[in-house]
């Protein structure tokens, strides 16, 4: 996934202080515009007067008194087509040497704390939050190269770009991304406390292990094997599933992990008992042992919740910085996902409210010969794999996939059996990297055609488990898209997917079909839309979780990490209460608020939905075509 730090709002009046304190008159823009509009008759004087004013905007006094602006642009203005194309190429050139070496410095230096190995030591948590980056805009701007790129290629609102973009071809779509690099002026000491908060976040999640073989239930027994170490929220989830082919006590221990998670939300788990093996600890209690003394340990508080509101202050700084996107939030839909807010809430609403819902549930009911718990809306039977005992799995991924290597040494296997030819194959497998990872899966795509992508799972001295397999197909897909939309791409500017949404499908593409990589037959059991139906009731509702989270923050810009933590709960229960309990049962679950994603990955969550309908679509499309049928999505295939 690409991750995006965000969010939300500062004081309005600040905002427009800062904007309307403008540097270039209003009448000086006209009269600019006026000269290059009566010199270049034949060119389209809206677009000149929109570069003019999108420069204006941007700049400040060091840029250069208003002679300074009006030489500026009379001076850079690429006005006839060959001009603009042969400008376009060497800045395409030019941005992904940039945007590639430091993307190669920033994975480097990230390495220690990143990658399975030595604990990092202090040096190592410093270099792992150095943005390199946050100079180079800046020193854009102050060599006028990000003026020159604006004043050609102004950017474009996301309402004009649905308006336009249809008709658009894709030299001018490309010329429309290239809009999109420069709609602000953020300081960069600004981008460096964006990128420490987003480390120490990441690093705060990396290091959230449960020591499952030292929880006790209430009778004082362990469930879990001793050496059992789950990362939260992404094992805990994963190990809740597996549980559902475990008929001897897979119920109990899918309550306990419930009970953790509760836990974790609401921060009365025991500070000490968090990746630390010296302590045993009942989560029903709360009571923590040592030596089967027991002993009392002080609860988290409220860290989780600081970091939140750590990543929400830099972004407050952020705002007055970005005319365009002026609040995190419309950074986030808007100039990240390409869509608005409402339009979010209106799709997720509209699914998590529907009766479907109640009728899969009372199909789930029925299967499992109960009463449904919260943790259901992790229910795993759609799939295969529901009636596959983990260990028997574990034990196959382990004894195939020893190291990182053997998993990357399988890839052209792995995708000729997925559909892919040989020689795409080869391709692909030689430009993605598969390394051990210190915390979750994830997979970080090259930003220059001479990167690898790096695929990035947990593999223990065992080898890899079928939970670190299973997340290790999902980011194989992501690193497949990363490099078709990097390497096999016409204009540089059009390298990566719409919103990462889109990237999230083929993940869950691929995800999908694990056990079929494994020599499995599943084709026979599986039930693809209820499985995507059921998968899209959860996430929307932990995505809808998060998003009035930072709503809420937006609104009440002075909240202590405490007030975060009650505000939090309070929506979680609220959101449950209206579209969950009634379905699941539990009145007052915080349950959707345990996704890590929360504190590492602000306002990332509304993609995972999105991927899913999108996979939806893709796998309707494949059957039908199989099918010889003809395809109801064919028609959007040029847009």
């Amino acid at each position: 996934m690409r991750p995006y730090i965000l969010l939300l709002c500062i004081l309005g009046l600040m905002h427009t202080s800062l904007i309307e304190a403008q540097t270039i008159s209003d009448a000086t823009r006209q009269k600019v515009a006026t000269t290059l509009i009566e010199k270049y008759s034949n060119c389209n004087s809206a677009l000149i007067q929109r570069g003019i004013n999108q420069v204006a905007s941007l700049w400040q006094e060091t840029d250069g008194n208003e002679e300074a602006f009006v030489q500026f642009i009379q001076q850079n203005y690429m006005a006839d087509a060959t001009s603009r194309r042969q400008l376009f190429d060497k800045l395409c050139t030019a941005y992904e040497v940039l945007m590639g070496t430091s993307n190669q410095v920033a994975i480097e230096l990230g390495l220690p704390t990143v990658l399975a190995g030595p604990e990092p030591i202090r040096i190592d948590y410093i270099f792992s939050a150095f943005n390199p980056y946050s100079h180079l805009w800046n020193d854009l701007y102050e060599n006028k190269v990000a003026f020159i790129t604006i004043l050609t290629f102004p950017n474009f609102t996301l309402e004009e770009k649905n308006a336009l973009g249809k008709t658009w071809s894709r030299e001018e779509w490309a010329y429309a991304r290239m809009g999109d690099m420069f709609t602000s002026r953020v300081p960069a000491n600004l981008r460096k406390e964006a990128g420490q908060a987003n480390a120490d976040a990441e690093n705060y999640i990396a290091s959230y292990n449960i020591m499952m073989g030292h929880l006790l239930n209430e009778k004082g027994q362990k469930l879990f094997p001793e050496d059992m170490v789950l990362l939260t929220h992404w094992n805990l989830r994963d190990e809740i599933k597996s549980n559902y082919a475990n008929p001897t006590n897979g119920l109990e221990k899918q309550e306990m992990i419930y009970k953790v998670m509760e836990r974790i939300v609401d921060q009365t788990i025991p500070l000490d008992v968090i990746n630390n093996a010296e302590y045993d600890w009942n989560p029903y209690t709360n009571k923590t042992f040592k030596n089967g003394k027991e002993v009392e340990l002080a609860s988290e508080g409220a860290r989780r919740y600081q970091h939140i509101l750590d990543a929400y202050k830099v972004e407050k700084k952020i705002d007055p910085y970005t005319p365009a996107l002026p609040t995190g939030i419309k950074r986030n839909f808007e100039g990240g996902m390409e869509m608005s807010v409402e339009q979010i809430k209106e799709l997720f609403t509209h699914l998590v409210s529907s009766d479907q819902v109640k009728q899969v549930a009372k199909l789930i009911e029925s299967r499992l010969g109960r009463q449904l718990r919260p943790y259901d809306i992790w229910y795993d039977g759609f799939k295969s794999r529901s009636t596959l005992s983990e260990d028997m799995l574990t034990e196959k991924t382990q004894a195939k996939y020893p190291t990182a290597q053997a998993f990357q040494d399988d890839m052209p296997r792995m995708l000729e059996a997925l559909g892919f030819s040989k020689e795409d194959a080869k391709f692909l497998s030689d430009r993605i990297v598969v390394e051990g990872a210190r915390g979750s899966g994830h997979a970080w795509g090259a930003q220059g055609r001479w990167e690898p992508a790096r695929l990035r799972t947990r593999i223990s001295g065992k080898g890899m488990d079928y939970k670190g397999y299973n997340i290790a197909v999902h980011e194989f897909g992501h690193n497949v898209e990363q490099t078709l939309d990097l390497y096999k791409i016409d204009y540089y500017t059009l390298n990566g997917v719409p919103n990462t949404g889109f990237t999230e499908a083929l993940a869950f593409i691929f995800q999908k079909r694990d056990l079929e990589l494994l020599g499995f037959d599943t084709e026979r059991n599986d039930n693809t839309t209820l499985d995507i139906f059921w998968g899209l009731y959860e996430i929307m509702g932990v995505a809808l979780v998060d998003m009035a989270v930072w709503e809420w923050l937006y609104a009440n810009p002075e909240a202590t990490a405490e007030d975060l933590k009650n505000a939090t709960l309070r929506i979680a229960k609220e959101t449950w209460n209206k579209y969950y309990e009634p379905v699941l049962g539990t009145k007052d679950s915080p349950l959707l608020a345990i996704y890590s994603h929360m504190v590492n990955s602000p306002m990332y969550l509304p993609n995972y939905p999105l991927g899913s309908i999108i996979e939806y679509q893709l796998e309707s499309h494949r059957q039908r075509e199989e099918a010889g049928l003809p395809n109801r999505y064919t028609r959007h295939q040029n847009q």
